[in-house]
C-alpha cells in the first residue's frame, strides 16, 4: 500500500494493477453491495483492517457474526492459506501477513458485548418525532414536554421519565396549555402508542445512563484505529430502533466534532450492515434526516459507507452522496432483477475496454466492478477487481473467544452497570405521593373539624406557620399575624376550620394544610419571596412563569373546594407588604366567601344550615331592607 492509501485489490490484466482508496477521500462516503454470497463481507473486512491500520477508528455492524473475526489473526494452518496467500501475490500484496486489529465488541442489547445507552435529552423530540412518525400536533406536543420537562429541572434520562412526563403533562393539560397552546389528550395516547412501540423493540435498554462516550469509539490503540464492532443479529429485526440508534450516533458525532473539510484521513468510519432494513419502511422525513446529516458529516472528517444486495436499497437522496462503490454480482432472474442491474450499471463511469452490465453480472465470489474517487474527488474508470485477502480470520470467533475479547477490553465494566440515578419519575412520582399525603392530612382535619367546631363563630385573623425561624417569624409579625402554629409538632388537626386569614410561608407539605385550616369564607394569603403572576408577567423571564403559575393554581383550585379564597403575596422588595395588603382590603380582594345571606327573618334557617356544617363560605344574615 503507497501512504495515504488503503489497496482494495488490482485490476487491468491479471489484476495485477493496484486499486486503492484514497484516505483523504475516505469521508466522501462509500457503498458495497452486491447479490449474497458475492464476497461483500470480506470487502467489508478489508476495508476496515485497512482503515484500522492507518489509525483511523471504525464502527461497523455485524449481522451474521462474521466480522468478528477482526479480532483474530488468520490462520496459516486453515485450509484457505494457500488461496489466500496466492491471491495477495496475485494483486502485488508483498507484505501480506497474518495479524489482529484492536476490537471493541458492543450490543445494545448488553447480551453479547458492552451495552450501549443514550439519554432521552441526547436524542431530543426532534430525532423521536421522526423515528415514531408524529403528526406536526403530536411533535408540538412532545417538544412541549421536552420543554416542560427543562424548566421545572426534570431530567429525561430513560423512556419512563418520558412516559411519566406525558402523564403529568395530560394532568395538567389546561395550566400548561395556557402557555404553550392546547395539549390534546389525542396527541398524548400516540405518542404513548409509539412509545409502547420503541418500547417492545428493545429501546429501553438503550434509552438510559451511563451514555456513550464517544472517545470510547473513537480511539486509537497501540497505532491501529479502535475496531467497534455492533453486534446487530437482534437489532435488525427492530428496524425502528435500528433507525434511532444509526441517527442518534450520527448526529452527535455532527454536533461533537469540529469542521476540518477533508483531512489527510478520516476521523472515523462508520459501516452499516444491511442497509435496507434502515431505508426499508422509512417515512420520508426520515430519509430526508439520514441524507441531511450523511451530506453534512463529511466536513466533520466521518465517512459512511452502506452494506445491502441493491443499489436501489438506498433511497435516490443519500445514494448521490455515496462517491466509492464496490459492486458485487448481481442476479438478473426476475424483470425486477434486470433493472437493478441496468440502474446500477449507470451509476458508474463507463469503461470502453467492457461492458459494466455484463460484468456486474459475470463477476464472480471475490471479484467486485468497482470505481473510487481519485484525485480532485473524480470518480475512477470503473474496473473489474479482484479483492485483496483479509488478513484478519474469516468467518466468527467462538463464544470462549468473545467472553475472552471483552474480558480485556478498554471498557470493560465501564457500561456494564445501569445507571437508574433520580431523574423526571421519580420526582414525579415523589411529587404524587406528596400531594396524596397533603391531602389525607387535609381530609383528616376537615373530618375533625365537623366534630362540634362552629363554622361561623367569630375569629381574629391569624396565621399558621412553623415557628422557630427569627427571619421569617418577623416578616409575619410585620404582617398582623399573633399566633403560629407548627404543624410538625402541634396537632394541626385540633385547629381544623379555625380561622378567618391564614398567612401561609412555607410552601411544599403546608399548601394543603394551611386552607383545611381556614374557615369556609376565609382568606389564604400565600406569602413567598416569588412574586405573583401579575409581576412575573412584567419582570419575570418567560420560561419562569408557567412554574409559577401552575402552582399558583392548583392552591386556587383546592382553595374553592374548601369554600376558601386564596391570594398570593409577594415579599416586595420595597418591604411595603402591609400597603398591598390594605389595597386588597379596599378592592374586595380580601372579602370573604359568601355561601348564603339570610334575611333576619330567616335566622332559624340560617343557623340550621350552619349547624349543618356544609357551607362552602360564610352565612350571612342581613337586618333591614
Amino acid at each position: 500500500m503507497g501512504e495515504g492509501t488503503i489497496l482494495v485489490g488490482g485490476g487491468g490484466k491479471d489484476y495485477a494493477e493496484p486499486r486503492e482508496l484514497l484516505l483523504r477521500y475516505a469521508n466522501r462516503h462509500g457503498l458495497i453491495t452486491g447479490a449474497t454470497g458475492t464476497g461483500k463481507t470480506v470487502t467489508l473486512q478489508v476495508l476496515v483492517e485497512g482503515l484500522s491500520a492507518a489509525g483511523v477508528p471504525v464502527f461497523v455492524q455485524d449481522v451474521k457474526g462474521d466480522v468478528s473475526g477482526l479480532s483474530r489473526p488468520g490462520d496459516p494452518a486453515g485450509k484457505m492459506d494457500e488461496s489466500l496467500r496466492k491471491r495477495a501475490a496475485q494483486v502485488g500484496m508483498a507484505d501480506f501477513a497474518y495479524r489482529a486489529y484492536p476490537v471493541v465488541i458492543w450490543d445494545l442489547f448488553g447480551k453479547e458485548g458492552h451495552p450501549v445507552r443514550a439519554t432521552i435529552s441526547e436524542m431530543g423530540p426532534l430525532l423521536l418525532a421522526r423515528i415514531m412518525e408524529l403528526t406536526e400536533a403530536q411533535e408540538g406536543v412532545l417538544n412541549i414536554a421536552f420543554r416542560v420537562a427543562d424548566e421545572q429541572g426534570l431530567a429525561l434520562l430513560d423512556l419512563k421519565d418520558l412516559q411519566a412526563m406525558l402523564v403529568w403533562l395530560g394532568d395538567n393539560a389546561a395550566e400548561v396549555g395556557r402557555t404553550y397552546g392546547n395539549i390534546a389528550i389525542a396527541s398524548l395516547g400516540a405518542i404513548q402508542r409509539a412509545l409502547l412501540v420503541l418500547e417492545n423493540q428493545g429501546a429501553a435498554g438503550f434509552m438510559g445512563e451511563p451514555r456513550l462516550d464517544l472517545k470510547d469509539l473513537m480511539a486509537v490503540d497501540g497505532g491501529m484505529g479502535r475496531v467497534n464492532i455492533l453486534m446487530a443479529d437482534k437489532l435488525i429485526q427492530a428496524p425502528r430502533l435500528y433507525a434511532i440508534f444509526l441517527l442518534w450516533l450520527l448526529s452527535e458525532l455532527f454536533e461533537e466534532l469540529p469542521e476540518v473539510g477533508d483531512p489527510d484521513k478520516p476521523v472515523m468510519v462508520f459501516f452499516f450492515d444491511e442497509a435496507h432494513l434502515l431505508f426499508g419502511d422509512a417515512p420520508k422525513a426520515l430519509v430526508d434526516k439520514v441524507a441531511q446529516v450523511v451530506r453534512l458529516i463529511r466536513s466533520k472528517g466521518v465517512g459512511v459507507f452502506f452494506i445491502t444486495q441493491n443499489p436501489d436499497d438506498v433511497p435516490a437522496e443519500v445514494l448521490g452522496q455515496l462517491g466509492n462503490r464496490v459492486q458485487h454480482a448481481l442476479r438478473a432472474f426476475t424483470p425486477r432483477d434486470a433493472k437493478a442491474l441496468k440502474a446500477a450499471a449507470q451509476t458508474f463511469r463507463p469503461n470502453p475496454d467492457f461492458d459494466t452490465e455484463t460484468a456486474i453480472r459475470e463477476v464472480g465470489t471475490g471479484e467486485a466492478v468497482v470505481s473510487l474517487l481519485e484525485e480532485k474527488g473524480v470518480p475512477a474508470m470503473v474496473s473489474r477487481t479482484l479483492i485483496r485477502p483479509p488478513e484478519s480470520r474469516l468467518g466468527p470467533i467462538t463464544a470462549a473467544e468473545r467472553a475472552e475479547t471483552l474480558a480485556a477490553s478498554p471498557v470493560a465494566g465501564k457500561y456494564e452497570t445501569a445507571v437508574d440515578r433520580e431523574s423526571a419519575a421519580e420526582i414525579l412520582s415523589g411529587r404524587a405521593d406528596k400531594q396524596a399525603k397533603e391531602a389525607a392530612m387535609a381530609e383528616e382535619m376537615l373530618k375533625a373539624a365537623q366534630g362540634g367546631k362552629s363554622a361561623a363563630a367569630p375569629g381574629i385573623g391569624r396565621r399558621y406557620e412553623p415557628a422557630g425561624h427569627a427571619p421569617t417569624s418577623a416578616r409575619q409579625s410585620s404582617l398582623g399575624a399573633d399566633l403560629a402554629i407548627d404543624y410538625t409538632r402541634d396537632k394541626v388537626a385540633d385547629r381544623a376550620r379555625d380561622f378567618d386569614v391564614v398567612f401561609e410561608t412555607l410552601g411544599g407539605a403546608s399548601e394543603l394544610t394551611s386552607l383545611a385550616l381556614c374557615k369556609p369564607g376565609g382568606v389564604v394569603v400565600g406569602v413567598s419571596g416569588m412574586p405573583d403572576a401579575a409581576f412575573a408577567k412584567a419582570h419575570l423571564p418567560a420560561v419562569l412563569r408557567p412554574l409559577l403559575w401552575v402552582a399558583t393554581g392548583r392552591r386556587r383550585r383546592a382553595a374553592a373546594r374548601l369554600g376558601v379564597r386564596y391570594r398570593y403575596l409577594f415579599m416586595r422588595p420595597d418591604g411595603d407588604e402591609l400597603a398591598e395588603l390594605a389595597r386588597w382590603v379596599d378592592d374586595g380582594s380580601l372579602r370573604a366567601v359568601i355561601h348564603q345571606t339570610y334575611p333576619l327573618a330567616q335566622a332559624a334557617e340560617a343557623f340550621a344550615e350552619l349547624e349543618r356544617g356544609r357551607a362552602r363560605g360564610k352565612i350571612v344574615i342581613t337586618v333591614g331592607a
